[in-house]
């Protein structure tokens, strides 16, 4: 894994600026193959695929998450009470809402250019 990627602006946008890709337009959706999601300028994993669904919502959705490199915090923004997913070094990655599969019931809806993906070894 290269450490020193550079990320885009929009990527920026999105990490430090709590933006929002255009929903449907993640090369993550279509993401089958077995692995972990790292953010994509710290490097930390946060989900793994087999933890991954079809939500229907345009982002790349999570049942769960690697609580050790996530923090949670209350959103009030654009009149909504959200609860905002950030890395544990600040990245903005999305939201988690209460209407997620089981077993957690928990759907983490995240931007897909703030994650790459890692392929398991073969």
């Amino acid at each position: 894994m290269i450490m020193n990627e550079k990320i885009t602006e929009e990527q920026k946008e999105i990490l430090y600026s709590c933006g929002t890709e255009i929903p449907g337009t993640s090369e993550l959706l279509n993401e089958k193959r077995s692995g972990v999601y790292i953010t994509v300028d710290k490097k930390l994993p946060v989900f793994r695929s087999d933890h991954k669904f079809e939500s229907g919502t345009g982002w790349p959705s999570f049942y769960d998450a690697n609580l050790e490199n996530i923090t949670l915090k209350e959103d009030l923004s654009d009149g909504m009470a959200r609860t905002e997913v950030l890395s544990k070094e600040g990245e903005h990655l999305g939201h988690v809402f209460n209407d997620g599969p089981q077993p957690t019931g928990l759907r983490y809806c995240i931007n897909g250019l703030a994650l790459k993906f890692i392929p398991d070894e073969v």
